[in-house]
């Protein structure tokens, strides 16, 4: 399937227009790319069998999850060229009601990093780690943690065409500022990188991984993302209001914040065992 330069470029155009994010944008034209390199070399006019076809090779690789947010992107993509036609249906699934054990980072562990990082005297990395899982943002939110913000005590983030208020707990805000007047940051980001651009996504992950093999903890459980998870976990277990939890974490569907209050299996089970109904 042969689409012209010209048409993918507009098509990033009108996403931009919707004000999505640069990294929903990203992930948009990365899986129509990889659509239309599996399509290569099918004529025109394309079938919705042959989008199904794609679906199928998609399910044959990846997660349910991953599929849908695969197909999302092609669809968008598919009506913006007039071909509502071929369009096809995402895949249901249920919500799975529990986490797996190997994938989820426990307190000990988060512990364990902050050791690690501070036996390695890498600061920077420390107070990223307790910065992340003691607010509960995003990783593309970390620029929002300013020299301006921990002098005020809150962060106020922008993201997904929304505003919300961040309070910082004062242990981080006094490390924070600590951090910036020793690595001679007089205002701005507080997180960045040797060229002094932003941390981002990948700087953290790639820095984490390393970590995490010193520290002893599971590589799969050693991504940022992960951190947010497990200040999600913590917080709904102390107060259980997933509510207010979903307000900390920015989610307009409270659904996606039930995603982050799942327990473990091993969790469950002991739950059950708990209500006595086993004689």
């Amino acid at each position: 399937m042969n689409i012209a330069e010209e048409t993918l470029r507009k098509y990033r155009i009108r996403l931009i227009e919707q004000e999505k994010s640069t990294h929903t944008i990203e992930k948009y034209m990365r899986d129509i790319q990889s659509f239309i390199a599996f399509l290569a070399d099918v004529e025109p006019p394309l079938s919705k069998m042959q989008v199904i076809t794609y679906k199928e090779a998609l399910k044959a690789r990846y997660a349910i999850s991953s599929v849908n947010s695969m197909l999302i992107p092609v669809n968008d993509f598919l009506r913006f060229l007039g071909l509502e036609q071929c369009c096809v249906r995402l895949v249901k699934c249920q919500r799975r009601i529990f986490k797996e054990a190997n994938r989820e980072l426990t307190k000990e562990e988060y512990i364990r990093l902050l050791n690690a990082a501070q036996k390695d005297h890498d600061d920077r990395l420390y107070l990223l780690i307790k910065t992340i899982c003691a607010t509960g943002i995003r990783i593309s939110e970390l620029p929002y943690i300013t020299l301006e913000a921990a002098k005020r005590g809150h962060a106020m983030i922008y993201c997904k065409n929304k505003q919300r208020c961040i309070l910082l707990p004062q242990k981080i805000c006094r490390e924070l500022t600590d951090y910036a007047k020793a690595h001679d940051i007089t205002a701005g980001y507080i997180f960045r990188t040797k060229s002094g651009r932003p941390v981002d996504r990948s700087n953290a992950w790639h820095a984490m991984k390393r970590l995490g093999r010193e520290a002893g903890v599971p590589e799969d459980k050693i991504f940022p993302h992960n951190l947010r998870h497990l200040f999600a976990c913590l917080f709904y277990q102390a107060a259980k209001d997933i509510s207010r939890l979903a307000d900390l974490l920015g989610h307009s569907n409270i659904n996606t914040t039930r995603i982050y209050t799942c327990v473990s299996g091993e969790e469950q089970i002991r739950q059950i065992e708990r209500l006595g109904l086993v004689i």
